[in-house]
This record gives structure tokens, sequence and C-alpha cells, in this order.
């Protein structure tokens, strides 16, 4: 098996990761996953995929994350695992496309608008 390059976007947060055989390390812009992301929560986030094919322990995943918070990386993380794997193997697609594992987040915020303090919340309303 060759090295599987894949993307994914979650707000303005952007994962590329690389995915080849191995034992399975996860290296987040060269720290440990568990370092880089200490929370049981999002560690749960990122495993997700590999745990519901029953891959985890099986790839060597090398990661560049940039852009976003922790939240927002952790879910973009978790869609380019999810699409690693179906390049691995077709019939993921079926297991993790329910889950909504395949699906792109395109919620992002609304930029803000000129005479307005934020995207759509108005200046206080004085009547005299």
């Amino acid at each position: 098996m060759e090295v599987i390059n894949t993307i994914g976007r979650r707000k303005t947060a952007v994962a590329r990761i690389y995915v080849l055989p191995g034992n399975g390390e996860i290296t987040i812009n060269k720290k440990d996953f568990k370092t880089y992301f200490p929370t049981p929560t999002l560690q749960y986030v990122v495993n997700q995929p590999l745990e519901l094919t029953g891959m985890q322990g099986k790839f060597n995943i090398k990661v560049n994350l940039d852009g976003g918070g922790f939240k927002g990386q952790a879910e973009a993380l978790s869609l380019a695992i999810s699409r690693a794997l179906c390049k691995v193997d077709e019939t993921y697609r079926s297991i993790l496309k329910p889950k909504g594992l395949l699906k792109r987040d395109p919620r992002m915020v609304e930029r803000k608008k000129p005479g307005r303090p934020k995207a759509r919340k108005r200046f206080q309303f004085s009547k005299r």
C-alpha cells in the first residue's frame, strides 16, 4: 500500500494527513496526538472513525493541522481520517456515512457587517 493523502476541513481548521501502514501512531505537527489533544473528548473524536472500522493500531498517520480552534481541528482531522479509510477500503463508507463522519460541516462564522457591532447584532435603540 502506498501513502494515502487526504484533507479535512471544519470552520477555519484544515487537516492534511498522510496514512501509511504501521503500528497506530498519530503525529500532529510533530507531536503525539495525546499531547496535542489532552482532553479525552477530543481524543475520542479523532479516534472514532478508526474504532468504528476496527482499524485502530494498523496505520501510522502524519498530520499537518492549522487554523481554527481545538474542536474544529479535531473534527477536521476526523473527516480526513474517514476519507482516508474510504480510500483504503470502499466498504467502510457504509459504516462511516450513517454516523455522519463523511459529511463536511459547512458552518462558519458570518462576517461582520459595516454599521453593526457584529454580523447581525444592532446597536442599542434609543427612543429619545
